[in-house]
């Protein structure tokens, strides 16, 4: 049997939206950084590079988002493009996307994960 963690994270985050909206005021907290990026934008990365780098820029927004956190913010907003940046060609972000199978196919890539990898 399959269990999906799907209806819990549901769960929480129902939770999580009542209580924040049973109070009369609440702390938000906008963070911004500026985006750790490859050299040079403009040449393409390894999927390993570009791992490591948007890795960096999550423990970065981490850091962030825990000391807004301690400090009492209720919601906290973080750059859309904070994890990989915007200054890329077509060609230059493709190592930092993540290919989505189709819903059709059966394919659990925890379990199966070169099934579909490109």
């Amino acid at each position: 049997m399959i269990t999906s963690y799907f209806p819990r994270y549901v769960a929480l985050f129902a939770i999580c939206v009542l209580c924040v909206s049973a109070l009369d005021t609440f702390i938000a907290s906008v963070y911004e950084h500026a985006v750790i990026l490859p050299n040079r934008t403009e040449t393409p990365v390894s999927k390993e590079e570009a791992l490591l780098l948007m890795n960096k820029n999550i423990d970065v927004l981490e850091n962030a988002v825990k000391l807004a956190a301690r400090q009492g913010a209720h919601i906290i907003v973080t750059p859309e493009d904070g994890i990989y940046g915007w200054v890329f060609t077509r060609e230059t972000i493709y190592p930092y996307l993540e290919d989505i199978p189709d819903p059709e196919v059966n394919w659990i890539p925890c379990t199966d994960p070169q099934r579909n990898h490109s």
